[in-house]
């Protein structure tokens, strides 16, 4: 299976345009369930097999009325997503894509679908994440709880909770799939192109409505918020059990610090600290990047780079066009020392080591 660039920005969420699908099938027998012509256990395995079925619906059941009434329907003129209560003052956290350009909502609760508008208090696109806040926050509002994403496990269940396709208060449920996935959003709409790093795959239905939602645990724990969603470009419809979440600490990281500031202070994103072009070789592929201008004693400056200088490469990962940038310096940390091979006007080429800054934001 191979993910490509994404595909073009839904009305009520992302997907991630799936280049190839490989499908295989493959089954199993419990061996609780199983028995031995003439043994006694037929009785005995069924019955641990019917315990263990009512366990694990108990723990579904506990973790939806849990995780439920944290849950909100957001609503913009344009767009429809879901969103997760932060605190009792009425903080929600959501996608940016939700969001989008919008500056007022209205949100619908789980618990009594009252509508209620809202409004933005900072948007974060390069993270995609949003907090917005209840005009008048009602009493006994139910903050969510969030869980440990590092501590998420291949294979273990959780459950997408949402307002697909504007039908309140969904669940879906699959298993995690992967963790610290890296996918680019498309660029196309309100979407920014963002490169999202950290991400839980997970084979739980995410559905369009479904962004900004929770991925919670069988504890009704949010590790994750649903953001993307799989297309297979063979059939042009949606590749089944394969969608996208923000980790839960990465999501109440950015969220606490707009709550706490009204902006985010610390992205977590690295930078070099310059603007840049791409630059167009024979046939007009991507070459490289051009230098137009960069920060005042910023990372790159500071190393030496000036305009007219052309970046192939940063960290040991050619970058022969902007979008390639943005995903390398995705994967790299604030602070990290990085190579960076540059072309200067002169013909000359070079390698300058970088100390990559913090990704300022407005």
């Amino acid at each position: 299976m191979a993910i490509g660039r994404l595909g073009r920005r839904s009305r009520r969420g992302y997907a991630v345009l799936v280049t190839g699908l490989l499908t295989a099938y493959a089954g199993c027998a419990s061996a609780a369930g199983s028995t031995t012509p003439g043994s006694d256990d037929t009785t005995s395995g069924a019955s641990n097999v019917s315990q263990s079925s009512q366990d694990l619906q108990a723990d579904y059941e506990r973790a939806v009325t849990t995780a439920l009434p944290s849950i909100v329907r957001v609503e913009t003129t344009f767009d429809l997503g879901s969103g997760i209560v932060l605190d009792p003052a009425g903080d929600i956290v959501t996608n940016a894509h939700v969001a989008g350009s919008a500056t007022t909502f209205t949100v619908t609760l789980s618990t009594d679908r009252t509508a209620r508008p809202a409004r933005l208090v900072a948007s974060f696109p390069q993270g995609d994440l949003a907090v917005i806040r209840l005009d008048n926050p009602p009493s006994g509002l139910v903050a969510a709880g969030f869980a440990d994403s590092s501590k998420l496990r291949i294979g273990q269940i959780v459950l997408a909770m949402g307002n697909p396709l504007g039908l309140a208060a969904s669940v879906t449920q699959g298993i995690v799939s992967a963790t610290g996935s890296t996918v680019t959003e498309p660029t196309d709409g309100t979407a920014t192109g963002a490169t999202l790093t950290g991400l839980v795959q997970t084979s739980a239905e995410i559905n369009l409505g479904n962004s900004g939602g929770a991925l919670v645990d069988l504890s009704g724990r949010i590790v994750g918020i649903p953001t993307l969603a799989a297309v297979d470009q063979q059939i042009g419809g949606a590749a089944p059990g394969i969608g996208f979440a923000i980790a839960s600490d990465r999501a109440k990281d950015i969220a606490d610090q707009i709550v706490r500031s009204g902006r985010v202070t610390d992205s977590g994103l690295a930078a070099l600290g310059l603007r840049v072009r791409t630059v167009l070789g024979d046939g007009f592929k991507p070459v490289g990047l051009d230098v137009v201008s960069l920060d005042y004693g910023g990372p790159a400056a500071t190393a030496g780079l000036v305009p007219g200088d052309v970046i192939v490469s940063v960290g040991g990962t050619a970058t022969p066009d902007t979008a390639t940038l943005s995903e390398t310096l995705a994967q790299l940390r604030p602070g990290q020392r990085v190579p960076v091979v540059v072309t200067h006007a002169d013909g000359s080429a070079g390698t300058v080591a970088v100390m990559l800054g913090t990704l300022a934001v407005s």
